[in-house]
């Protein structure tokens, strides 16, 4: 077990999803030491379970799932200290109530996002990524929102060592 990743690496699940659902399945038998906690609720109802779980720790990782990816990045502008990256799979950002914070994200990023997403559009996306971080990479495929063609394919050894 990677020590680097011990309690600070998190996979967050998207808005219909949970920990049972096929990537946080696929973090439990890859990764153990990522933690995939379960979120229900709106969006602050989920932050605040996400504050609670992470207020001890530092140097996080997070690992969000289209609105788990929105949640990172909430987490982030509001705790930019306590984060050492984000990895964001087709993020959620193009949800009505987000909004680039006025300054950005100094928070090493990675989007990764399919090219075929209806849910979150790379279109719509991308732009509120760029206005949202500063250290910003993103990683397009030719898939749709749930990667399913390149999910289990990534790197992950690799992303989860980004800083």
């Amino acid at each position: 077990m990677d020590q680097n990743l011990t309690n600070n690496t998190f996979f967050l699940h998207g808005l219909d999803s949970s920990s049972r659902g096929t990537k946080g399945q696929w973090f439990a038998k890859h990764f153990p030491e990522v933690s995939v906690p379960d979120f229900k609720g709106e969006l602050s109802a989920r932050l605040a379970s996400l504050e609670k779980l992470c207020c001890n720790s530092k140097d996080i990782t997070l690992v969000g799932s289209s609105f788990g990816g929105l949640m990172a990045t909430c987490f982030a502008i509001k705790h930019p200290q306590k984060c050492r990256s984000l990895i964001l799979l087709a993020p959620a950002l193009n949800f009505p109530e987000y909004t680039p914070p006025p300054e950005k994200i100094t928070t090493p990023t990675i989007v990764i996002i399919g090219e075929q997403d209806t849910v979150t559009p790379p279109q719509k996306v991308l732009p509120l990524a760029r206005n949202s971080f500063s250290r910003l990479q993103i990683v397009t495929y030719e898939d749709d929102h749930m990667l399913h063609n390149s999910f289990e394919k990534l790197d992950w050894q690799a992303l989860l060592q980004h800083t």
